[in-house]
């Protein structure tokens, strides 16, 4: 098989995890679309670079969490230049919005520090703490301790707002 060929496979095997990664990321869908098309550019620029030595999803996670990240980075310089209205909404569902436990959760994801956000959708994601530990580049005894750490804080701003 030939290069475009692996690259078109690995981007199906691993679509719902890209746009995961993403939708955590991002606050529209315009963004969104614009985030995953630079993970799959950089996914293809990085391709000869991914050597085997672990699981393909495992690089493909690390890519992803990568742009994702640089993305929030640059983002947030950019701040001062998004237009009003885009944060403008209607606030007739704000109360069924904060009792829908997805909502609470996203709105806890988004008071996180990059490094701890990342950390924490890999756990929703069901990765084992070892594979965490290889994407993050932490020990798995310290991915255990942060991640207690993040639950403890989310639990603790749960708690006080209700």
């Amino acid at each position: 098989m030939d290069k475009k060929q692996n690259f078109k496979e690995a981007l199906e095997a691993h679509a719902a995890m890209i746009f995961k990664i993403a939708t955590a990321y991002t606050h529209s869908r315009d963004d969104r679309n614009d985030l995953i098309q630079e993970i799959h550019t950089q996914l293809w620029r990085s391709l000869d670079s991914f050597k085997g030595q672990s699981a393909l999803s495992t690089w493909v996670y690390r890519v992803a969490m990568n742009v994702s990240l640089y993305h929030v980075k640059v983002t947030r310089r950019k701040a001062f230049t998004v237009p009003l209205n885009d944060h403008l909404h209607d606030r007739s569902d704000e109360l069924s919005d904060q009792e829908d436990p997805w909502f609470v959760l996203k709105n806890q994801l988004d008071q996180l520090n990059l490094l701890d956000k990342a950390l924490m959708i890999l756990y929703l994601e069901d990765k084992s703490y070892e594979e965490i530990a290889a994407i993050m580049g932490i020990t798995t005894s310290n991915v255990g301790t942060r991640l207690n750490r993040i639950r403890e804080r989310i639990r603790q701003r749960i708690q006080k707002n209700q």
